[in-house]
């Protein structure tokens, strides 16, 4: 052999040697704890705490539950009574009241009351999200006190307890594993938790002694004793359900309401006052210098200046929009979110659940020599437990079953594998990380066996395979969970051969990419925001054709660097990952601090808090009821793709909506300039009650703009309400001169009299 060719064959054992798996840390968010909270936890696992102990840090942290916080639904009332447009009507019916027109009163009363039930009732709807957040707790729980065992209301456990944790049982508190069995026993056995509802990790974390369990998470396998370390609002559950509390900021249509009704009012107050001080001064002394007449004259200003109708037939329109999108499965909780949806441009989305199944998928499999997926398949099948609420065992099951022909031509309602019978079965074991079976073929009447499990076991079982290493490690860096799948050669029972890696991941829906791209076209910009780990959000965000710059969480809270360079750098990401409700919450907020009107995709509890800061919140199909009762609206259709139909719906609505505001805008300001003008110079005023009518009558009429044609924007639509009030006082002023033209026409040409010049005004202003 020539001294090149020993070189390259040594270089090759030295690759063989070399070639390593890869560890890819999970990063998972820890709580601190404090020293005195820590000093408090130290309990004796044997003996738990006492009666006296537990009754004093009862006394000290409060139950274990979400504290409830209940509106006085009277203070709720009034509220509705607040508001530019309330005021407005308020001043008319004091003034009414003070010149004894009980008529105008009663109308304008009816009217104060009606716009305040209909924003009650509206609000009285929706359900509460912390009422739900509360029903996802866990009702009782064993703990160890008084040194027994003993089952206890999830509700009275308190740090310090220690609380058993078995497969199935949702996690009461927040605590800190202690690497312990139900009787005391050390125990290497990990436990795997759900934990996608609160962090929104597609798949189950593992956990071991020292690590910490979370409140309303599921133990999928396995069991420990835990000392309990949280409790009530202070764990990661209480924490998101603290942020549903204190969101209560003003909607963004409200604010748009409030904007044209502060003009109004303002307007109305200035023109009153001048029309009250002329008046007094003019006719001072005179029987129209009383100041009963001049406040009459004042009535008929102010009531002009009312948009009574504005909110009612806004309303309407929303609430036809919102039927026309039930009817596309997506159902409103609150209407003024119809609106709202068209002017949102940024849509952040969770991505377990939401962009993807939330379910173990099986991938493309790295396969060794001539292997095929449908061997990968079968072989892994004949070593998986039947019956196992494993999620790996259960992709594993679903794709062979889907793609092998010998399983899927099965006749109905049989177990077992046509051609093989599981002689010998071995169940996963957490110490050799592997499911091993014995099969006979029934056909040679041969006997082999498989095994099945973590790939550095699998691997070592086979004799090392640098290459499939190699291919797990590039699984790995994508965020694809890998498993090893062997067999033994034909003739020897002992001696394995590796069949290849199976890889599984959480896929994206089949609707999702195509949903970004419309929204996309629509001018909405798409953000993943996952509690996932940034590995596995880089490779769906790749699927799903968005861009990858995907930062972690530790961005939002970098403290050197200012507010501004995180909101910049939060603009510029397509997405976060390892995130938790705080820093979900804080990526909306930061992009609202821009100005920008949010839109937010979720289906956990750990999405409910952005849910309700987002402008406009969306639960999507298979949600908890901690996220439906937070979001604005719900979809009924699985996926995303029903928010297409609700962007178009609501940019639609939006068209309506403001063609009605320019109108009633323009009718309002047009009445005051000519009743202000008109007063002053003529002394002349028409009857309160027949501007009311003109008011009612004339927005009931315009309901028929709920349903009018319009042209959808190709972008996000906005309130710009300085070219609002703009184009309203233009046109008010033409309507205000052609309504001078019809007055004095009318009396000074046709010589009317004043009913008959009142008769002909109304028809003329309401036409």
């Amino acid at each position: 052999m020539s001294d090149g060719e020993k070189k390259l064959k040594e270089a090759n054992v030295d690759e063989k040697k070399e070639v390593e798996f890869e560890e890819h840390e999970h990063v998972e968010h820890e709580d601190e704890i404090s020293p005195e909270l820590e000093a408090l936890i130290q309990t004796d696992p044997h003996n738990g705490l006492t009666t006296a102990e537990m009754k004093e840090r009862l006394q000290q942290f409060g139950f274990n539950e979400l504290p409830e916080r209940k509106a006085n639904p009277f203070l709720k009332f009034i509220r509705y009574f607040m508001g530019p447009i309330s005021y407005l009507i308020e001043i008319a019916c004091i003034i009414a009241a003070v010149v004894g027109d009980w008529l105008d009163f009663g109308i304008i009363l009816a009217l104060l009351f009606i716009n305040a039930l209909i924003g009650f009732i509206e609000e009285a709807k929706a359900e509460s999200a912390l009422d739900a957040l509360r029903q996802t707790l866990a009702l009782k729980t064993r703990v160890i006190r008084d040194s027994n065992l003993v089952e206890v209301d999830v509700r009275e456990l308190v740090p310090g307890d220690i609380f058993v944790l078995r497969i199935g049982d949702i996690v009461p508190a927040d605590g800190r594993l202690l690497g312990l069995g139900v009787n005391g026993e050390e125990s290497i056995a990990e436990l795997q938790i759900d934990q996608s509802a609160l962090t929104g990790e597609s798949l189950p974390v593992h956990k071991n002694k020292g690590n910490t369990v979370y409140s309303s998470s599921i133990v999928k396998q396995g069991q420990q004793l835990a000392v309990v370390t949280k409790t009530g609002s202070n764990t990661f559950i209480g924490r998101a359900a603290n942020l549903i509390a204190i969101t209560a900021d003003e909607g963004h249509f409200q604010k748009i309401i409030n904007k044209i009704g502060n003009v109004l009012i303002w307007s109305t107050v200035v023109l009153v006052i001048i029309v009250f001080v002329y008046q007094m001064v003019r006719f001072r002394g005179t029987p129209e210098g009383d100041w009963k007449d001049v406040l009459e004259n004042c009535l008929v200003l102010t009531v002009a200046a009312i948009p009574v109708g504005l909110p009612t037939v806004m309303s309407v329109t929303m609430a036809l929009g919102a039927k026309q999108l039930a009817a596309k499965k997506v159902i409103v909780k609150r209407l003024t979110a119809v609106e709202e949806l068209a002017s949102v441009s940024v849509l952040c989305s969770d991505k377990t659940g939401t962009l993807t199944l939330n379910e173990l998928t099986f991938d493309e499999p790295w396969l060794n020599g001539d292997y095929t997926a449908d061997d990968i398949l079968l072989y892994s099948y004949l070593a998986a437990e039947p019956g196992a609420n494993d999620p790996i065992e259960m992709a594993v099951r679903r794709a062979a079953e889907q793609s092998v022909d010998i399983l899927r031509n099965r006749p109905e309602g049989r177990r077992d594998v046509p051609g093989y019978k599981v002689t010998h079965f071995q169940p996963f074991n957490p110490v050799t990380k592997m499911t091993q079976a014995t099969i006979l073929d029934l056909e040679t009447n041969q006997s082999f066996r498989v095994a099945k499990g973590a790939p550095q076991v699998i691997t070592k079982l086979v004799g090392g395979h640098p290459e499939a290493v190699r291919a797990v490690n590039a699984l790995a860096r994508r965020g694809l969970r890998a498993l090893g799948v062997a067999r033994t050669v034909p003739g020897d029972l002992d001696t394995f051969e590796l069949i290849g890696m199976i890889s599984l991941l959480d896929p994206p829906r089949p609707d999702s990419a195509e949903t970004i791209r419309d929204c996309n076209s629509l001018g909405v910009d798409v953000k993943m925001v996952t509690g996932d780990q940034m590995i596995i959000a880089k490779e769906v965000a790749a699927r799903l054709g968005m861009g990858r710059v995907i930062l972690d969480a530790n961005h939002l809270v970098d403290p050197t660097k200012s507010e501004e360079e995180v909101t910049i750098h939060c603009q510029r990401a397509d997405g976060f990952a390892q995130v938790i409700p705080e820093h979900k919450y804080r990526v909306v907020e930061l992009l609202q601090n821009k100005g920008l009107l949010v839109g937010m995709t979720g289906d956990g509890v750990n999405d409910a808090p952005a849910l309700k800061k987002a402008n406009v919140g969306i639960a999507v199909s298979g949600c908890t009821d901690a996220a439906r009762s937070a979001a604005d609206i719900v979809l009924l259709a699985p996926g995303l793709s029903t928010i297409i139909d609700g962007v178009k719906t609501s940019r639609a609505i939006f068209q309506r909506l403001r063609s009605y505001a320019l109108y009633r805008i323009t009718s309002t300001i047009h009445f005051l300039i000519f009743m202000f003008i008109i007063t002053l110079t003529e002394h002349w005023r028409m009857p309160a009650i027949l501007l009311i009518m003109i008011c009612v009558l004339n927005d009931a009429a315009t309901l028929v703009i709920s349903v009018d044609n319009t042209q959808i924007s190709d972008r996000p639509d906005k309130w710009r309400i300085g070219q609002l009030l703009t184009l309203s006082f233009i046109l008010a002023i033409l309507l205000a001169a052609l309504s001078f033209g019809h007055f004095f026409v009318a009396r000074d040409v046709f010589h009317v009299n004043d009913n008959e010049l009142h008769s002909i005004m109304y028809l003329h202003i309401s036409s």
